[in-house]
């Protein structure tokens, strides 16, 4: 892991389990170490159910290179986790991510504003947060799942209007890890 990390030319994406995974090795927040515990860990949702349903983000300004472009997106997503409720050490970690601009999407309401109000938010997590990069942008950590709705076909709603879109706005997220991938010399996005 160590190795893969330090590689300049390495990106990574965690979803639900792996969102906890990166945050338990340190690839979201503070690196952890023998010394350093995990700065930012999931705990079980509020609700202390297993939500899994269609809900509703927003993608923030961020350093994430999956998300590069689609900066204030609201967008229908999948969600479906138990334990998604993004918590810190303490209020500093928090005010980091977003000082640092790794905080890249959030639960809303129906104004499209961040919510933490149960059901639109479905685990609780401070300010709607759903999404959480490393400072360079490379490894992206989130709940909700956009690979299961990649396609419009797998859309349970659509708004109106949308019905002349073939493909999902999700598909972006995945053309811009193509496309880092591809020209790496280029994709310096913040």
């Amino acid at each position: 892991f160590l190795d893969f990390i330090a590689r300049p030319d390495t990106f990574s994406l965690g979803v639900c389990n792996g969102s906890q995974l990166m945050a338990m090795i340190g690839w979201i927040g503070q690196p952890v170490t023998a010394d350093i515990s995990p700065d930012i860990l999931l705990e079980h949702n509020l609700s202390e159910r297993f939500e899994c349903r269609w809900s509703t983000v927003k993608i923030e300004k961020s350093n994430s290179i999956m998300l590069h472009g689609m900066e204030n997106s609201v967008l229908g997503v999948w969600i479906a986790h138990g334990e998604g409720r993004f918590s810190f050490k303490n209020d500093a970690v928090y005010r980091n991510l977003i000082k640092s601009n790794c905080v890249s999407m959030r639960y809303v309401d129906d104004a499209g504003n961040p919510t933490e109000i149960y059901p639109m938010n479905p685990n609780g997590s401070i300010d709607g947060l759903a999404a959480v990069c490393s400072k360079n942008g490379r490894h992206l950590a989130m709940m909700p799942h956009p690979e299961r709705c990649d396609q419009m076909y797998l859309w349970p709603y659509k708004p109106m209007g949308w019905e002349i879109y073939q493909k999902s706005p999700w598909e972006r997220m995945f053309q811009n890890a193509y496309n880092w991938c591809t020209d790496i010399s280029n994709a310096v996005y913040y």
